[in-house]
């Protein structure tokens, strides 16, 4: 095809084509050329996180790459419980509700993200009308109405849900968050309960960073394993993806698909970026909280990115890809966390006003060459 423009090119003035005529020669090869989910269809699902501005329609050239290349979408904030009722008793789906439209629209499987979560839970979540700390009764009563308010509202069009997300620390202990403190560890059991109570059909996913981290790894199939003996529906293993250049080790990546597949559960690669920026901390966590002051120095390429940094994003991508084929049995679906580099959180974490390329598609929605690469290795 790309043979065939050049020749209309070359010829164009001889054949008198119209301007108007190669422009829909151009725009049909754009519609004919295989999209990303199209090359990997039988293999895994591609997801994409979606945003407010996407959501509403406001980016239309954003939503015209999720269309081409994506089958399965998740909401990057719109579903977390600081968004839909950061006020007690006040819900707005307004944003969630068009999210799980469009989905719907574009027969793409939508994942919802995500039920309970120590960070982004509205304050009044954990408080009293005295401002006082609520009892353990009470914070259990309030989780389940949250669960079953969400859950119930999209129940049979949520084909899965992360139930919760980030509970477990990079030494394998459970963190000590607001909902450990009051309840106990039994509120991961409760929120996988509640959540399958309200939709029985959903397919439930626990959620965390830093799976190739072999004491996090660890910690988390003790208490996956824990919650599977207890008989609770859990189906499946999101690996949050954040990485970067070197880390981790692609086999310790390997090491955690084979060990939660080994579980017996789905495995789903979440939330998946490269950064290419230099990291201020050797932790290659996702903790939201963190934050670490500007400098020039961590932010290298404001001007735009070399071409020998590019290739390396575009092996290391492609050798991830090249993993995920290979485990493709255990392997439910693999999402990007963003539409394209402009977009990406990755800008502004660990450190606020960088300007970082973590993934497939650039700021201007061009695809980068490792697309075409993870293209042919699926055939």
């Amino acid at each position: 095809m790309k043979s065939l423009l050049y020749i209309i090119v070359i010829t164009v003035g001889l054949l008198d084509v119209s301007q108007h005529t190669f422009k829909n020669l151009i725009k049909e090869q754009n519609q004919n050329a295989e999209g990303l989910s199209d090359a990997l269809s039988g293999k895994f699902l591609v997801g994409a996180a979606l945003n407010k501005n996407q959501i509403e329609g406001k980016i239309p050239g954003d939503i015209n790459v999720v269309k081409a290349n994506f089958n399965a979408i998740v909401a990057e904030n719109c579903m977390k419980s600081g968004n839909l009722v950061p006020t007690q008793g006040n819900y707005d789906f307004t944003v969630a509700d068009k999210f799980v439209a469009f989905g719907e629209e574009n027969n793409m499987v939508v994942h919802g993200h995500t039920l309970i979560w120590h960070s982004q839970t509205p304050k009044w979540f954990f408080k009293d009308s005295l401002g006082q700390e609520v009892t353990r009764e009470e914070l259990i009563s309030r989780m389940e109405n949250h669960i079953n308010t969400v859950v119930k509202r999209y129940k049979g069009r949520i084909k899965t849900w992360d139930v919760v997300n980030e509970a477990v620390l990079d030494d394998g202990s459970l963190r000590q968050s607001e909902f450990y403190k009051i309840i106990g560890e039994d509120f991961i059991k409760l929120a996988f309960e509640f959540a399958h109570k309200a939709d029985p059909e959903a397919e439930l996913y626990y959620n965390d960073y830093s799976t190739s981290n072999s004491k996090k790894r660890a910690g988390i199939v003790r208490m996956l394993q824990d919650l599977k003996d207890s008989g609770t529906p859990v189906d499946g293993m999101g690996m949050q993806g954040h990485i970067d250049l070197k880390n981790p080790k692609i086999e310790e990546f390997e090491k955690s698909i084979i060990a939660f597949s080994d579980l017996g559960l789905k495995v789903a690669i979440t939330e998946f970026d490269i950064t290419v920026l230099p990291s201020p901390w050797e932790n290659q966590g996702a903790e939201v909280s963190t934050n670490f002051k500007y400098q020039d120095k961590m932010n290298p390429y404001a001007k735009g990115l070399p071409d020998t940094v590019a290739a390396k994003f575009n092996e290391r991508c492609l050798d991830y890809f090249k993993l995920f084929l290979k485990h493709q049995d255990k392997i439910d679906k693999v999402t990007m966390w963003g539409v394209n580099d402009g977009n990406s959180w990755k800008n502004n974490w660990p450190i606020r006003g960088r300007t970082d390329y973590p993934l497939i598609f650039d700021r201007n929605n061009n695809p980068k060459a490792v697309i075409d690469s993870i293209i042919q290795i699926a055939r």
